[in-house]
């Protein structure tokens, strides 16, 4: 296991595709943050947010960032932890790191701020409290 790694609870591995590469010979930045969506989905699905996106409350993403450290390439493997730092009033900020499995390093760290957003009223809602009770249980946070 990859230094760093074990800090997550949430853990998800993606195949480099050759497709993933851009003109200048690495994976393109936007794929990053593809898989850091999908790493965010996992942990979504995980902690049980309703991702049909219609009446009601779910999450929006409200800004990310991405600090690229190592280029990829193909052929590798991408392995995604993903967590909760912290919980604000109005939204929780998550922490990605993707690792490149074949040069065994960091590649990205990406930050993000997940808001609960009303699907049904067109506006941002409190964070559900089935929200707050299963992050802090995949958190391992009493």
């Amino acid at each position: 296991m990859l230094t760093g790694l074990e800090s997550f609870q949430v853990q998800v591995e993606v195949p480099v595709q050759w497709g993933d590469m851009d003109a200048a010979g690495h994976v393109n930045n936007v794929i990053y943050l593809r898989w850091c969506e999908s790493a965010r989905i996992t942990y979504f699905e995980k902690i049980d947010i309703d991702l049909s996106f219609r009446d009601g409350v779910g999450p929006i993403l409200g800004w990310q960032d991405c600090k690229y450290i190592f280029p990829m390439t193909y052929p590798d493997r991408a392995l995604i932890g993903i967590k909760v730092e912290e919980i604000r009033e109005d939204r929780f900020l998550m922490l990605a790191h993707i690792y490149s499995q074949k040069h065994e390093r960091l590649a990205i760290i990406s930050k993000q701020a997940i808001v609960p957003y009303d699907y049904g009223q067109l506006a941002k809602a409190p964070i559900p409290e089935n929200w707050l009770t299963n992050i802090k249980a995949v958190e391992g946070w009493a």
